[in-house]
């Protein structure tokens, strides 16, 4: 419970402040304006590597989910030797450690963190693979024969030539870099972004929903959790809120189920890939983007500058 209240408060003031919450960002101010340029700078004057290969960042300028990982399942897809890399934040393990390779998923949740299983599990042409080194892993995956690289949440990795594709949210009231805002960088960073597309006017997000029961528990361990607030069906009866990418304790979980009397727990794709071992009734919402061509015009032009052939 605690938990969950500090963490509305810290979404609260992120991303809709009330006027009492401008008191504890006028006082944060400072330093965001310090870290931000400090990002600026580290920006500006970065030797940008290039490593002969069509390389797509997916990526967000603010803290919290925007909806990448869908986004990159969606764009990744269309190409059968892509390889996925990511930072696989929330893992029990180090290193550079192959999810899947073309298909094969070749490790566990605990060693991949819970977005690169997601998207391993969604792309069954593709390979993923998780490493701290970005750079690292763009050798290993064109060694093995990756024909085109895209890096999740890739934005922040100035050193690396490749095609900037930022998510954001329609509306954000607090427009500050870390720690007063959201915001990783200052907002006008999104200027060095090849494609900087906006929630309901670039993208929309569609719903569905399975085994749905008369009175769930609302079980998530994403950022910004209250973001689900609007597609939540009939029969949310509680919520119960974790850290962004924890894993998830059964017994907890069941004891929380029992307390409200729910009859299911009501959970995200993201969350339930660390659950395939519950013995749980698990009910699903299932969160997917819709987008124009357009934006597959622009990354194929892309892929083509380089003279890449790749078969969709």
């Amino acid at each position: 419970m605690i938990k969950t209240k500090i963490t509305a408060f810290i979404e609260r003031v992120f991303y809709s402040p009330n006027i009492f919450d401008y008191f504890l960002i006028i006082i944060l101010s400072p330093l965001s304006l310090i870290y931000g340029t400090i990002m600026l700078f580290r920006r500006i004057f970065a030797i940008k590597k290039d490593f002969l290969i069509p390389i797509i960042s997916v990526g967000n300028l603010i803290v919290g989910g925007s909806g990448k990982t869908p986004f990159l399942i969606a764009i990744a897809s269309r190409y059968p030797k892509s390889c996925i890399i990511s930072r696989g934040y929330g893992r029990k393990s180090k290193g550079l450690i192959w999810v899947s390779q073309e298909g094969k998923i070749l490790t566990d949740v605990e060693s991949s963190g819970d977005e690169a299983m997601l998207i391993a599990q969604n792309l069954p042409q593709s390979s993923v693979i998780v490493s701290e080194d970005r750079q690292k892993a763009i050798i290993e995956a064109k060694n093995r024969g990756a024909k085109v690289i895209f890096l999740d949440d890739g934005f922040n990795k100035v050193d690396i030539k490749k095609f900037e594709i930022l998510l954001s949210p329609k509306n954000i009231k607090n427009p500050l870099p870390f720690p007063a805002g959201a915001f990783r960088e200052f907002a006008f960073s999104k200027r060095f972004s090849n494609l900087f597309l906006v929630e309901d006017t670039d993208f929309k997000r569609e719903v569905e929903y399975e085994n749905l029961t008369s009175s769930m528990l609302l079980v998530t361990a994403i950022a910004n959790p209250s973001r689900l607030d609007k597609f939540l069906p009939h029969g949310v009866i509680d919520r119960y809120y974790l850290s962004d990418h924890e894993f998830f304790d059964e017994q907890d979980i069941l004891e929380k189920m029992q307390k409200v009397n729910a009859t299911s727990i009501l959970v995200t794709q993201k969350d339930r890939v660390k659950m395939e071992r519950f013995k749980l009734p698990i009910s699903e919402i299932k969160l997917k983007l819709s987008f124009s061509n357009s934006i597959f015009d622009e990354i194929d032009n892309y892929i083509k500058r380089y003279g890449s052939k790749i078969e969709k």
